[in-house]
């Protein structure tokens, strides 16, 4: 097999890092030098890796309130209120939006709905009903809990690559219109499927428990962007970010039935 030489690989490395900065400034709040070159047309590609981080961070997060004593539904909580600031609330915006959207009975005004600025009560229903489920879901879980974190934002990720590498785009611009252009079939999705089917081996230290914990990621994230295209006939950037939300919340809610196994 021909390797490569370092002159080879160290324009590769040029070509990754600015994509890699992109993603952390993209999908989080974490200040980036203004110095740094960053190329956003390919940050779709590292949205797993970015829901390892941010549920690597909101894990030591826990650790450290657990350390002072915090009790378990109140650092639960604490968890997912940073939750919403690490992301800027990117994903939950989209969430409400769509729920507002898919409250409009006119097919035709859905999307017209959603790019309103406004938010109406379905999607304060929404944001309610999501941060309901996640803060009791994760304060059901005993442990791994940083592990459990990974998982979920990063299954929720890994179905936004999904939606976008398999959906029409609905729009013919928008902050997800250069997303499908950049995703990669089929390796952007078998990549992130790997990393975290890898993850939830070490989360449950069992292979039958992990192979359950990744099906269980995987169809909740495939059945939701699904869901979404039935409804509305394909993805927008507010989709993306509800296929995010939904996965996160109902992943962990079913976590909490597999601690038992």
């Amino acid at each position: 097999m021909k390797s490569l030489s370092d002159q080879e690989l160290a324009p590769r490395g040029h070509r990754l890092w600015p994509s890699l900065a992109a993603a952390v400034a993209f999908y989080t709040c974490l200040p980036i030098p203004s110095s740094w070159a960053l190329e956003f047309q390919t940050v779709a590609r590292w949205a797993p890796t970015m829901g390892l981080l941010i549920g690597g961070l909101l894990g030591l997060g826990d650790a450290g309130l657990q350390q002072l004593g915090i009790p378990m539904l109140t650092r639960s909580a604490l968890v997912v209120v940073a939750w919403i600031a690490l992301t800027g609330g990117l994903h939950l915006d989209g969430a409400m939006d769509t729920a507002d959207g898919l409250a409009v009975q006119d097919q035709h005004r859905r999307l017209q709905v959603m790019t309103d600025s406004a938010t109406g009560a379905f999607g304060a229903m929404a944001a309610i009903a999501l941060l309901l489920l996640k803060t009791a879901a994760f304060s059901d879980l005993e442990t791994h809990r940083g592990l459990a974190l990974m998982a979920a934002a990063g299954w929720g990720r890994w179905g936004q690559v999904v939606a976008i590498a398999c959906y029409p785009y609905l729009k013919q611009t928008g902050k997800g219109a250069f997303h499908k252009a950049a995703i990669r079939m089929p390796q952007d999705i078998l990549l992130g499927f790997l990393l975290l089917f890898g993850l939830s081996g070490w989360l449950s230290q069992s292979l039958t428990l992990g192979v359950m914990i990744s099906a269980v990621g995987c169809a909740i994230a495939l059945l939701t962007g699904a869901w979404f295209h039935r409804h509305l006939g394909g993805h927008t950037g507010d989709t993306y970010g509800a296929v995010v939300e939904w996965t996160e919340a109902l992943f962990l809610c079913l976590l909490t039935g597999l601690q038992k196994f």
